[in-house]
């Protein structure tokens, strides 16, 4: 692994000792930003003409006013601060909170404001509770990668057209002149410029020296609003180690930059046919990825799953490879279990605490650390840290190891 960057600062801002503490964290997904598959009841209303399938077409169909008066409540009651202290007193020390553009400015586009606010209370809470928080900006204008994540699922990206770089940016730089006031340094351990934006794909419009120049931008920006805030990058679905050398001392003094991997083995054909011991070893084999960077480095996300059986995981009214009702999928197995965790055989229990347990030993020795995609939804108990703990799956402590030392 190559030696870290050095820094200039004795020690960054924001509580977490990156490269000496390891990162421990959770997500908190479907909240601020909506996901179908994590509150499936917020789109179950709306009949398959109403083409309702993630925020961008919830607002499209009610409009401004009306799309808040439905948000408000699901904003105001899918945390608490009764969930900050759970996370805590379950050994987690960050949560990582998405959040989407237009939180900021809905002057363009059906979405509506009002998630800031909440923002507020979060980072509150987590002050409370002992964690840390890192800042996502899930979303932007056009869709930076055309996922229902981002706000809007497309397949025609706009993200670098018609100035929405530039009004990205201008968002962001809310959050960081917000948030890297001194005052935050206790509880705000870094700022994600951008969640899984894609970095090249031509034929849908995406140039990666575009989104290279936003991250550089980005950058920049921060380092106008405190100089030791930390910066987080995700990689662009890019080996890790393809930015060694950018964003460093060497290159225009940078400092304080962190890259961010997203780690999942459910979305190909060939992941999801797996025998749960494939699945440990792919995690021990597949280390090497992401542990040459030059930058710290965390699993900004991952989960339990080993399979896509999460309902709407793949889109809203898109079925699962797992089952074969995937377009071009054949049928592996049943999803009709999944999705109930009361009814896991203690065989299913004993696979995904195993491949749990790979991928916690792995990222602790490989990489910086992980952030657990998410805390709780609906009903997709392989991806619900929650459910995951009460039912004595996730380790409890985190350090705990029911096999052992799986990688060797």
């Amino acid at each position: 692994m190559p030696s870290r960057i050095t820094k200039r600062f004795d020690h960054p801002t924001g509580g977490i000792r990156w490269g000496q503490e390891k990162v421990r964290g959770v997500n908190l997904g479907g909240w601020l930003v909506l996901e179908p598959w994590i509150t499936p009841s917020m789109f179950h209303p709306y009949s398959y003409e109403d083409g309702v399938i993630d925020e961008y077409t919830l607002c499209q169909h009610l409009g401004k006013e009306q799309c808040r008066n439905v948000l408000e409540p699901h904003w105001s009651s899918f945390f608490s601060e009764g969930d900050f202290y759970k996370i805590a007193d379950s050994g987690f020390n960050l949560v990582r909170i998405p959040i989407g553009y237009w939180a900021y400015d809905d002057s363009y586009g059906p979405y509506t404001s009002g998630a800031a606010p909440y923002l507020d209370s979060a980072i509150s809470w987590a002050r409370n509770a002992g964690l840390k928080v890192l800042i996502d900006l899930h979303g932007a204008p056009g869709s930076q990668n055309g996922f229902d994540n981002s706000g809007q699922r497309t397949d025609y990206l706009i993200w670098q057209k018609d100035g929405n770089v530039e009004k990205t940016l201008n968002a962001l730089k809310q959050i960081q002149d917000k948030y890297g006031d001194s005052s935050y340094d206790d509880v705000i351990a870094g700022i994600e410029l951008l969640n899984e934006p894609l970095t090249t794909n031509p034929g849908n419009g995406i140039d990666f020296d575009v989104t290279a120049q936003f991250e550089r931008d980005g950058y920049g920006n921060q380092r106008t609003s405190s100089q030791s805030r930390v910066v987080v990058i995700h990689d662009g679905f890019r080996d890790p180690s393809s930015y060694n050398g950018w964003l460093t001392p060497s290159d225009d003094n940078a400092q304080w930059v962190a890259l961010d991997h997203h780690e999942y083995q459910c979305f190909t054909n060939e992941l999801v046919a797996m025998e749960p011991w494939q699945h440990r070893q792919y995690v021990c084999n597949n280390a090497g990825v992401y542990s040459g960077a030059d930058k710290w480095t965390i699993i900004g996300e991952w989960s339990a799953a080993m399979t896509d059986c999460a309902a709407a995981l793949n889109g809203y009214g898109i079925g699962a490879r797992y089952d074969g009702t995937y377009p071009g999928s054949s049928y592996v197995g049943s999803c009709e279990d999944r999705n109930y965790i009361d009814t896991w055989s203690q065989t299913l229990r004993d696979d995904v605490r195993g491949y749990i347990e790979a991928q916690l030993e792995t990222f602790e020795r490989q990489t910086d650390g992980w952030i657990f995609w998410t805390w709780k939804t609906e009903g997709s108990p392989e991806w619900d840290a929650q459910r995951l703990i009460d039912n004595g799956i996730f380790p409890q402590p985190l350090t705990d190891r029911k096999f052992g030392q799986i990688c060797t």
